[in-house]
């Protein structure tokens, strides 16, 4: 097979050869696209998701929009969409467009976001993405990369009747692909800590191969001095807990400790829509809280780096239905 079929084969298998931006799109059956927008002052999160499938008559996508307080939630099919092979571009008809530096979602007139990003803090690591090591993997089922820890935001929402400046707001990005979505799977995030330098993230789930069963989980924290931590297996080890309303994760590499604590914070959650590929529909598979308890402690060696709590964080659970 030549080279260049047999990457292209190797990617469409999930897989990112080191080197390789994670951003761009693999040939999956899904690529996923994820912002999430913080303004502690107010107390405003707003997030804007994306998935373009394949589908046997043609690429597609999900749109939707969610946000806090109000429990505003939106969502909208795109019957055609495309996502750039190399670097972050993805177009969902005249629904959604969104490139490195800028993001425009229109799902009605009450249901708009346009805002561009400055200042912007990127994924700093070049040889692996979120996932480290097991990025190179093909067929793992679901790859992970966050990769936008931090930028400022310019621009407004429209969610209902109410007109959002989100000027000065605080914003973060991943991407997720593969085949679909795990029988279940744990998620946070979180910004909106004492230190604005602070982002927290992590992600894991279920890999099942045959009556293999395996738990993996992500854990990436962005310190407000700049140093981005990444803790992920085979080079860490990570436990995860999670209930009803609850999630504990803990990861330990040779130089460092993270443990984070999540809850709901007594607020409810949003039942986001999760893609069907082949199928051209969704099924709300995603209990995520946008404003929910996360406390986290950082440690290196004997030092604590960082300990610090967030009320605005970001907290999922997704299970079959």
């Amino acid at each position: 097979m030549p080279p260049g079929r047999l990457l292209a084969a190797y990617s469409a298998a999930g897989a990112t050869l080191p080197f390789r931006d994670p951003r761009g799109a693999h040939g999956v059956e899904m690529e996923g696209y994820y912002w999430r927008i913080t303004e502690p002052g107010t107390g405003q999160v707003l997030i804007a998701l994306c998935g373009v499938s394949i589908a046997p008559d043609g690429d597609w996508a999900l749109v939707a929009l969610a946000a806090h307080p109000d429990g505003f939630l939106r969502e909208s099919i795109a019957p055609s969409a495309s996502a750039a092979r190399c670097g972050l571009g993805v177009s969902a008809g005249s629904v959604l467009e969104a490139s490195e530096d800028r993001l425009s979602a229109d799902l009605g007139p009450d249901a708009q976001l346009a805002v561009r990003f400055r200042n912007s803090f990127p994924w700093p690591h070049r040889a692996l993405g979120g996932l480290g090591p097991a990025q190179a993997i093909p067929a793992l089922g679901q790859y992970w990369h966050p990769h936008l820890l931090g930028a400022h935001i310019e621009g407004h929402a429209v969610l209902g009747d109410r007109t959002i400046d989100l000027d000065g707001a605080t914003a973060y990005a991943e991407k997720n692909w593969g085949a679909g979505f795990p029988g279940r799977w744990w998620w946070g995030q979180a910004q909106g800590f004492e230190d604005p330098g602070v982002c927290v993230a992590f992600a894991g789930g279920v890999l099942e191969r045959g009556r293999l069963k395996l738990s993996a989980t992500s854990v990436v924290v962005h310190l407000g001095d700049g140093e981005t931590l990444r803790l992920v297996p085979p080079l860490a080890v990570t436990s995860v807990d999670t209930g009803a309303s609850a999630w504990r994760v803990r990861a330990r590499s040779a130089r460092h400790r993270v443990t984070i604590e999540g809850d709901s914070g007594g607020t409810e959650p949003h039942l986001l829509p999760v893609p069907i590929p082949a199928e051209r529909r969704t099924v709300n598979r995603a209990r995520q809280y946008l404003a929910g308890r996360m406390r986290v402690e950082v440690e290196t060696g004997r030092r604590l780096r960082y300990r610090g709590e967030s009320l605005l964080a970001g907290l999922e659970v997704g299970e079959e239905t």
